[in-house]
């Protein structure tokens, strides 16, 4: 987008997904982006390792945000946002999906009457335990323009009296997002190798919602599940910071002996290692639509999901405990033919122009604001 003016266009994120999602649309905007990062995100393995891995520009960053209480962390992005957003108005301002960035991003454009618009608009869950359930429907309600990703994401927002003329369906930016970052057949054969698994022959796990960490009944619930299945095939799970400390603060690391425990992995590693699971375990929003273009079979442990469409061949809900294991078995039970079975299947989340629709529905934002 070589007509705008470098650095014009605010693009506020703060996590691991966001800056994954929002990549290609970066890549679009070339210098007429400018990344403002609030540290949500602020350990390494989870935000400079994917800055570094995705090529993203040196971002502007905040402080004070990462690691605080929600509304301090939405409060200190918005105190800082308003300040950058004052010094240098951008003519739009661009945040991602459901987290504490992006509402924060949201109310700053909205406070100095920025246009704003919002990608991977509309998903809802309808479970309002869930903090991220609060933040994607203020931000869709403060939106110029919303991106729905899916049809059902489109119905959700007429049904909750959004005009039809602000509502674009785009399809999800994951789809280029993993099409993009999988690593090909030799780097993800050498990095088997170098991990010592076989293709279609372990688990890849994955748990970080505070839903599943932050009590500990529900932590060794998760946790006795993985070792359980750890005597059918390796589980690997590459540990989140914050699941490390749940788990260390509850005494209950003796259940991740028979676990094959990791550092968290860069985009690019995870992708090459999901390619060739037999089955993913995870509690990740993004993943259940990862698992979608990668043909996947996906255990979803969460109470509730805002992406239904991976729902219905991809994935299977469920809540820690047994059922866990038994849903995990039951997938792997399928086999190399269900496997095959799900790599034939579209993904439900669009076509991998996402990011080129999204990028023409800002430039007509901008010129109309203009």
């Amino acid at each position: 987008m070589s007509s705008l003016a470098p650095r014009s266009v605010a693009v506020v994120l703060g996590t691991r997904p966001e800056l994954v999602k929002l990549t290609e649309l970066i890549k679009i905007l070339g210098p007429a982006a400018h990344v403002v990062h609030t540290g949500q995100h602020y350990d390494t393995d989870l935000s400079e390792r994917f800055l570094t891995d995705l090529s993203i520009p040196e971002p502007t960053y905040l402080t004070g945000v990462g690691g605080r209480p929600r509304a301090v962390q939405i409060s200190a992005a918005l105190t800082q946002l308003d300040a950058i957003f004052a010094a240098h108005p951008p003519h739009a301002v661009v945040v991602q999906g459901d987290t504490n960035a992006a509402l924060a991003g949201a109310l700053a454009a909205n406070a100095r009457a920025i246009p704003l618009l919002h990608v991977e608009a509309g998903l809802r869950s309808h479970d309002r335990n869930m903090p991220e359930e609060h933040n994607r429907i203020l931000i869709d309600q403060l939106s110029d323009v919303l991106c729905a990703a899916t049809p059902d994401n489109l119905r959700n927002l007429l049904a909750e009296g959004v005009s039809p003329a602000r509502v674009h369906v785009t399809g999800n930016t994951v789809v280029e997002a993993v099409h993009s970052q999988l690593p090909g057949p030799t780097e993800r054969a050498a990095q088997l190798k170098e991990a010592r698994l076989l293709p279609d022959g372990f688990i890849l796990a994955t748990m970080h919602r505070p839903e599943n960490t932050d009590d500990p009944a529900t932590l060794r619930a998760i946790l006795s599940e993985l070792s359980s299945l750890a005597e059918y095939m390796p589980v690997l799970l590459p540990l989140h910071p914050r699941t490390r400390a749940r788990i260390n603060s509850a005494g209950l690391a003796t259940l991740l002996a028979p676990v094959r425990v990791t550092r968290p992995l860069g985009y690019r590693g995870f992708l090459a290692l999901a390619q060739h699971a037999a089955l993913l375990i995870s509690d990740s929003g993004g993943l259940q639509e990862e698992v979608t273009v990668l043909g996947r079979p996906l255990i979803v442990v969460r109470n509730s999901t805002e992406r239904p469409e991976a729902m219905t061949d991809f994935a299977t809900l469920v809540r820690p405990g047994p059922e866990l294991g038994q849903a995990a078995r039951t997938a792997l039970a399928l086999g190399p033919t269900g496997r095959a079975r799900l790599a034939t299947l579209p993904s439900p989340f669009g076509d991998g122009q996402a990011s080129q629709r999204i990028a023409a529905r800002l430039a007509e934002l901008i010129t109309v604001a203009a």
